[in-house]
Order: C-alpha cells, then sequence, then structure tokens
C-alpha cells in the first residue's frame, strides 16, 4: 500500500497484525473468525475511537474487513477489497481452474524446493520481481504463522452470520479487485455482492491470481488510488454539507 502515499500527503495508515499471523502471538480465546473480528473490532475502538476511517483487506482481510462495515457501518467511509475471501465455505466458491500464464522452470529450480512449492502453487506470472515480492511480502509472514491456531480459525471459518446483509447499500466509494487465474478465492462470486455498493468499482484482472497486486501491480495502484481520490472528494463533500 505504501507506494500508494509516496505523492498523497495527510492519509494516516495504521497496519493491524493479527493474532497468530505474524509477530501477534495467538490467543486460546480466539477460536473463530468471529472471534477475530471482535479482536479488530476492539482494535479499533482503542486506537481510532469514534473516528471516520477506511478499511482495506486482501482474501480473508477482506471478509474480515465486510465484518467491520456490518459491524461500523456508519464510521467506515471506503472500502478496498482485494481478491476477498467471500464465501468462508471453499466449497461454496466458484473458482477457475488452476492457470500458469508465465512459467519460469529456471526460477524454481534456483529457490529452495519448500519456497518454490509455495509460489509456484499460487503463481500465474513467475518472474523475479514476482518471486520477490512474495518472499518479501507473503512468504515472509506465513513462514512466522502459527499453524496450531491457524488450523482452528479454519474449523470455524466462516461467520455465524451473513456478513453480506447490511443494514443498507453501502453509499461511500469502494473498489473490488480480483485476479482473474485466482484459484484460492475466484471472481464470479465477488460479483454476488457488488450491488451493496452502489459506488463500487469491480475491475478483474487478467495475468493475476491470488496475489493481483502483486502480478498486476501497475494497475492495483492506478485502481486503489483512484478509489483514495474518490473517498478524499466523498470525505471533502460531505464536510462541505456540514458546514
Amino acid at each position: 500500500m505504501e507506494p500508494l502515499f509516496v505523492q498523497r500527503s495527510g492519509w494516516q495508515r495504521i497496519y493491524l497484525d493479527l493474532p497468530g499471523m505474524g509477530q501477534t502471538p495467538s490467543n486460546e480465546h480466539i477460536k473463530s473468525t468471529d472471534d477475530l473480528l471482535d479482536v479488530v473490532v476492539d482494535f479499533i475502538d482503542a486506537v481510532i475511537p469514534g473516528h471516520s476511517f477506511l478499511i482495506a483487506g486482501t482474501s480473508y482481510g477482506g471478509y474480515l474487513s465486510r465484518g467491520v462495515l456490518r459491524r461500523k457501518f456508519d464510521q467506515v467511509a471506503g472500502m478496498a477489497l482485494i481478491c476477498p475471501v467471500i464465501f468462508g465455505d471453499r466449497s461454496q466458491r466458484d473458482l477457475p481452474p488452476r492457470t500458469v500464464i508465465v512459467e519460469n522452470a529456471r526460477l524454481l529450480a534456483e529457490l529452495v524446493p519448500a519456497d518454490a512449492e509455495e509460489y509456484s502453487s499460487l503463481a500465474v506470472v513467475q518472474n523475479e520481481e514476482n518471486w520477490q515480492r512474495f518472499r518479501d511480502e507473503i512468504l515472509s509472514g506465513m513462514s512466522i504463522a502459527d499453524e496450531a491456531f491457524l488450523q482452528r480459525i479454519s474449523q470455524r471459518y466462516s461467520y455465524t452470520f451473513d456478513v453480506d446483509v447490511l443494514p443498507q447499500p453501502f453509499s461511500k466509494p469502494v473498489v473490488i479487485l480480483a485476479g482473474r487465474q485466482d484459484q484460492v478465492t475466484g471472481y464470479r462470486d465477488a460479483w454476488r455482492i457488488l450491488e451493496n455498493y452502489p459506488r463500487g468499482t469491480f475491475a478483474v484482472l487478467d495475468r493475476a491470481g491470488h496475489n493481483a497486486h502483486i502480478e498486476q501491480h501497475h494497475l492495483f495502484q492506478v485502481l486503489v488510488g483512484e478509489w483514495l481520490d474518490r473517498v478524499r472528494e466523498s470525505m471533502q463533500r460531505e464536510d462541505d454539507d456540514d458546514r
């Protein structure tokens, strides 16, 4: 996300390190996605109590983001969903077949076998630049995750409520980005929730799998940057209306 703010001033960024998924330890009392949503909402209440905010989430983070929207509807000023989980139950997902558009056997042969397996299982466009970003931004987190904790969450991965039933359509700026070749969360399911967001941009990016923000990083920067511009415009209009 940070390159988006090189030429955009005035934005505070808060990155939440979820329990068990990085350096924040897991907790035995967290047993489900419902519980993790409680943690995220409590974090928001503690760090920015009562403030409006944007929320952006990738994959499972997109699932949690929609839970935050449901719980904090009036505080959310905009939302970005990148390759979001729509259905917690994988058997309900409408997924495209596994596809590799650009193969790079030489690159994979140079990697440690375990790294090559992780990367090749998700990569649609295999090249040095994409591998380096995958290593630094994805694999670095996976390597320190609490696998036992994640396994416990996976048993109660779906919300106990319909996260996409909102009190009313969410009228603030939204962007939904999906990879055309994303065999993890797909792209078709995200279309089903688009009518929840009258000001939502929906983009399906070719040459992109579950890590679309890496494999199509130029389009990612443009589309998410345009979302930020729409949010600023929306917030300024609200400020003018309040005067």
